[in-house]
């Protein structure tokens, strides 16, 4: 780091302004007794812009003396900060960032163009204007090269538009903050960037199509596993093949054959329906199951967008103030709770997918804490408990009561047993049934 000391020629004295003592006062009182020094920052940046953007050593000592500290605390604090200017600077301060973004995009030829017009580094120009200095890393570099002058930021600079830019504050002309190619914030190029256009990305629903084909992969993998072990179910099934000792002659398999053909048609029908007649894996989905399951989603994204609108439309005329429970009150009936748990023994409301450990929590202040209390919420209870929440629309979409439905009777779901066997890191905490417990 390098060195920072006070510049050698000195005022005799700083007073802040009436305007500023106020607000310096109106500050302090805001920090408790003997806490007063947390102000030591904003009242240095305060005699700072004062100040001509410098601060000189009676300022700091100003600022010392009004927070009760001792003096050369607060001029450790003002040489540590390069946000404190120590000695004079011009009307526009340019701090020029030079580091790897800024340098490759154009950073040594603006340091020319500076050195060139105003001089070295922390040298005030002739006629007071100008003075620069080189500094780390503004947090534009997506915006390179670009510098800061006072307290605004100039991005997307050249030769010419820099050039231009100091021209035109020389001359008391009004200047473009910002991008200076017309950029907004730091989308890419006006005509050369690229934005994600695959279709795929975008399938109209609300989470996008990765989920989809998230879902669709961990459908075939099912399925594969399905298939394999069914496999190999029916191997271990299969009677070991005859040897040749055992085979009987060619004519006395007729007896077979004939018995075959008289089998009552129920057993040829069995025969007809086996996985190798219909090439179809043991619990496999069918085309008919599959298509069941996607209208289900379908119908439940549906009521899950038509819930959203009704609930935003609702909110839209509270106060914008309004608490959680007042903008659920009004969309909804808070569900009646339990004032704990029963037995002391909470079901793990983590093992519903959705549900994670905050939401759990919350969940359990309103006095759910039981599988069978979500499954039994009424239509109100749910637009309550989503508007509450800050999440309407996402118990339809994520099902919470037919999960719970199932996990209320002991039976399972996959994400329930995914949180079982330990490998949902979110939902750890344990299984909700004493029966699980090893």
């Amino acid at each position: 780091m390098s060195v920072r000391r006070l510049a050698e020629q000195q005022p005799p004295s700083f007073e802040f302004s009436p305007d500023n003592r106020a607000w310096a006062e109106k500050l302090i009182a805001k920090y408790p007794k003997g806490r007063q020094a947390s102000a030591v920052i904003p009242l240095l940046w305060r005699a700072q812009e004062q100040h001509d953007y410098w601060l000189p050593k009676a300022a700091i000592e100003k600022v010392a003396d009004m927070l009760g500290m001792n003096r050369l605390r607060v001029l450790e604090v003002a040489t540590f900060y390069t946000m404190f200017n120590l000695s004079p600077v011009g009307r526009h301060f340019i701090q020029l960032c030079g580091t790897p973004p800024c340098h490759v995009k154009g950073a040594p030829a603006l340091r020319k163009i500076l050195e060139q017009r105003i001089g070295p580094q922390q040298k005030v120009s002739a006629d007071g204007k100008f003075s620069w200095l080189e500094v780390e890393c503004l947090g534009a570099c997506c915006n390179a090269p670009m510098v800061q002058i006072n307290n605004d930021y100039y991005e997307d600079l050249t030769d010419e538009n820099f050039a231009r830019l100091l021209d035109d504050l020389a001359a008391g002309r009004p200047v473009k903050k910002g991008s200076q190619t017309g950029r907004v914030s730091s989308e890419p190029t006006p005509g050369k960037g690229t934005t994600l256009t695959d279709a795929a990305l975008y399938d109209g629903s609300r989470v996008g199509a990765w989920k989809k084909r998230f879902e669709e992969e961990q459908a075939k993998a099912a399925e594969a596993a399905r298939a394999a072990e069914a496999a190999k179910a029916a191997a271990a099934a299969a009677p070991a093949a005859p040897t040749n000792a055992a085979k009987p002659d060619a004519p006395a398999a007729a007896p077979a054959v004939a018995a075959s053909a008289t089998a009552p048609a129920p057993a040829q029908a069995a025969a007809a329906a086996s996985p190798a007649a219909t090439g179809v894996a043991p619990g496999a989905p069918t085309h008919e199951a599959k298509d069941r399951v996607a209208g289900a989603d379908a119908e439940r994204e549906a009521k899950a967008a038509a819930e959203e609108a009704h609930v935003k439309e609702k909110l839209a005329a509270l106060p914008k103030d309004a608490t959680p429970e007042q903008k659920a009150n009004a969309v909804g009936a808070r569900p009646v709770g339990l004032a704990a748990a029963r037995g002391g023994v909470a079901d793990d409301l983590k093992r519903i997918k959705g549900i994670g450990k905050v939401n759990e929590g919350r969940l359990n202040e309103l006095g759910m804490f039981h599988f069978d209390q979500i499954a039994a919420w009424t239509r109100d209870e749910i637009r309550w408990v989503g508007a509450y929440l800050a999440f309407p629309g996402r118990i339809d979409r994520e099902n919470w009561v037919e999960q719970a439905r199932v996990l209320a009777v002991g039976g399972e779901t996959e994400f329930s047993k995914r949180v079982d066997a330990g490998e949902v890191a979110t939902s750890a905490g344990g299984p909700s049934r004493p029966d699980k417990v090893k």
